[in-house]
Parts: C-alpha cells; structure tokens; sequence
C-alpha cells in the first residue's frame, strides 16, 4: 500500500481527535456559558464580558453574592482572602483532569488529548503539574530565574529600552502617531526574553508571532478555526524549540536557557519534554504578560496625569507604580483551581473534583483589603499585596523579572516623552484570560532627553 494511502487513516484519527479537543474544550463549554448567561448566571456573563470588554462591573456583581458564588460551571470568588487560600492550599491543585467520574465524557477527553502537543496547560508545564514534579522543576529553574540573576539584566534593559525609544522618537517626529503596543511594548520584553533564552536576533519575529497565535490557548470557547490556528502555533514552536535546545546542548552560551540544560539537582535534570515545556512557558510568559503591563500602564498613567506629574517630581515611587498598576488592571484576569478533596473555603463546602475561580483582578480591588480600591495610587501602601502574580506554590516564577522590566520601560518611556499623550484609536486584545491592549496610538510630543 503506498504510505500516502497509509498515512491517510492516522490523518483522519488526528483530525478526529483535535475536533473532539474543541468540541470537549471550548465548543460545549462556550454554549453551557452562554445558555447560563442568558439566564443570569454571574460566571456565564463574566465569559461574556471579559473578551475585549469591561468585566469589572461584573466582577463587584459577583463580590456582592459573599466570598463564594456557585456558577453554572464552577465556584467564584472575588475576594482576596479566598482567593489566597485557594491558591496556597494543599486542598486544590492546578489544572483540570475530568477523571473516571466524567464517564464517556472524561473517556472521550482523555482519548482526545494530544499527548505530543506542549501547551502551557498541558502537563509538564509548570502551570498545572503538582509536587513532587513540580517541586523538582521549580527548584531547576528558581536557579537560573532568581531575583540576583534579573538585577544583573537591569542595566542591559535599560540599554535596549534606550534604542527602541531612539527608534521610536524617529517615528513620532513632527506629531506622527506611533502605536506605542507595536514600536515598544511588544519589543522590550521579547527583546529581553530572547537575549535571556539565547535566542537570535533573527528569530524574534517569530517569537512575537508565536505569542500573538498562542495567547488565545489559555481561552475557552474559541472558534473552531482559531482553535486549530493555536495548535498549529504550538506545534510549529514545538518544532523550534527543540531545534532551538539542541543548538544551545552544542553550543552552549551564557544565556540562562543555556544554564537551564546544564542544572541539575543530586545529579538529575530536566528531560527533553520537562525542557521544552518550561522553556516555552518561560518565553511566552515572559514578554505576552509584560507587553499587557506596559501597555495598561501606558493607559493608566495617560489617563492621570496627576500620577504621572508626582512619578516626575518623585521617581522613588516607580517600583511601588509599577505594583500598583498590576494591582489595578493586572495582565492576568483570573485563574482556577480544582478540589481534591471535600473541602471548606470562605466557611462554604466545596465538594472533591469542584472547580473554584479565582477572579485575580477583582481581589485585586477587594474593599476589605485596599481603601478606596478603584483609586490608581502610585503611592498606595499596600499595593504589592494584589495577586497579580498568584500565590503559593505556583506564584510566578517570573515576577521579579517583569516588575523590573515594567519600571525601566515605563520610567524610561516618560522620562523620554514626558508630553505623551494617547490619540483615538486604542483597542483592547480579544482574549478574556490576558488582558491587555492591541493598540495604542499616540503623539509623543517634546523629547526632553536622549540616550547615552
């Protein structure tokens, strides 16, 4: 039999199985949610909002119902003590398995699943595994990702922020409008990952399209076509990454995704899968985040000029801006959690196999915790307490990384272009896990300052 007519079979099965992926994924729970909205369910109408649009006032809907509303699809939580306790406890882990109790459901998900494809929740990816493994990977890579290792980056960043506001400048003289998302936030933070993985120059506009495609992953209810997009995505950087680890095993250099091959703990490191996937993780994560962070900080900062006025006259305040900013209108909008055993959170039952979401950006204003919480304060005190990074075990490996990459962009951008104002034309990304900005036309005004 010729192999076209062979390979034929195993084409339909994969074609079969990524149909039924969607279908288990995002079409069926994208109707249950929409059904559920149209009948007042606060979670469906969440889903709803979050694509593009406002989800806030649904957020204080959902605070009003007390700490724990029971959704349609799973239980809610808008309050911060909850929130924490959900994610630092032993009671829940990350990621969702349907087990032997979802019957054919849960037989048809397992017989789906693509056990090739590394998306970023899909085991081993840090975000879902559970000790010991994940213990094991996290203590790997704290290693090379550690808060001395990210100070030593500071001045480096500095360097590149300066030649991408050089280039900037070049493209707003005489008052033309430059979308600040496409000349500087999506540039800074790819450039700094990169340089930290040992990826080439060369292959950065792959990275940045690879995020672009890959963003909607952590979504539910995509359509079909979008779907199979993002699983292309993942399986062409798959492909890449792999190519990408070997040249690095060749060729090592003094790059941290270099270090990350090379560490090993009582003599074990990570696998070639434990490897792509963590490295993978790391890179989106660290420039898809950082790009929301700096853009909402545009925003914010544009849309109070007071606090822009008092970050000029007192620059000590960046660091605490920064915090305030993820505080306020955090990259991440929420994240979920699954019960493995009966359990109690904010005095109500949650029974085994439950899912619990912790709505990151509305604990982020719990009034309980943060006077006056939709206030934007760069002085506030407490503003480093949000949960813009999660909590526990699975708190971001990549935290101190983005809180200085979101000051220097934002300290270097202002103190370059202090006169900077958005124009009409701003657009919200369509995804309802991250949330940030696909545009920010503006006018760059006087450029008080250039770089060394």
């Amino acid at each position: 039999m010729p192999a076209g007519l062979r390979a034929a079979p195993e084409r339909v099965e994969s074609r079969t199985k990524q149909a039924a992926r969607w279908g288990l994924g995002h079409a069926l729970p994208h109707t249950v949610m929409r059904t559920a909205a149209r009948r007042g369910d606060l979670q469906g109408r969440l889903i709803q909002a979050s694509r593009g649009g406002d989800p806030f006032p649904v957020f204080e809907e959902i605070r009003r119902q007390g700490p724990l509303y029971r959704g349609r699809f799973a239980y809610v939580t808008a309050s911060l003590p909850a929130a924490r306790e959900v994610l630092s406890s032993n009671d829940f882990r990350a990621g969702f398995d349907p087990g032997p109790a979802a019957g054919v459901i849960g037989r048809v998900y397992r017989w789906a699943s693509d056990t090739e494809l590394l998306g970023p929740l899909e085991p081993p990816s840090l975000l879902v595994t559970e000790p010991p493994d994940h213990t094991r990977y996290r203590k790997l890579v704290t290693r090379v990702f550690s808060v001395r290792a990210v100070e030593k980056l500071r001045h480096r960043t500095e360097e590149i922020a300066a030649e991408l506001l050089d280039d900037l400048s070049g493209a707003g003289s005489g008052g033309a409008p430059v979308d600040l998302v496409d000349r500087y936030c999506r540039l800074l933070p790819v450039t700094v990952i990169s340089e930290i993985l040992g990826v080439p120059a060369g292959e950065r506009a792959r990275i940045l399209a690879f995020g672009e495609a890959a963003a909607p992953s952590l979504d539910l209810g995509l359509p079909y076509r979008q779907f199979r997009t993002v699983e292309a995505a993942l399986a062409d950087f798959d492909h890449w990454l792999g190519a990408h680890l070997g040249r690095l095993r060749d060729a090592p250099g003094e790059d941290l995704l270099s270090q990350l091959v090379a560490a090993r703990d009582d003599g074990v490191g990570l696998d070639e899968r434990e490897l792509k996937a963590t490295a993978g993780l790391v890179l989106a994560a660290g420039f898809e985040t950082t790009v929301n962070l700096l853009g909402n900080g545009i925003a914010l900062l544009d849309a109070h000029r007071e606090q822009r006025e008092l970050l000029a006259a007192e620059p000590a305040h960046w660091p605490n801006a920064v915090d305030e900013i993820l505080r306020i209108d955090p990259p991440v909008l929420l994240t979920g959690r699954s019960a493995v055993r009966n359990t109690v959170v904010a005095g109500t039952p949650v029974p085994g196999g439950a899912l619990v979401t912790t709505l990151l950006a509305a604990a982020n204003r719990d009034p309980d915790v943060f006077t006056d919480p939709a206030r934007f304060d760069v002085t506030r005190a407490n503003a480093r307490e949000h949960l813009s990074f999660s909590a526990g075990r699975h708190f971001c490996l990549g935290a101190a990384l983005a809180r200085m990459e979101g000051e220097v962009g934002l300290r270097m951008l202002f103190e370059r272009h202090p006169e900077l104002r958005l124009v009409p034309g701003a657009r919200r990304r369509g995804t309802r896990i991250l949330r940030g900005y696909a545009a920010l036309p503006a006018r760059l005004g006087a450029r008080v300052r250039e770089s060394a």
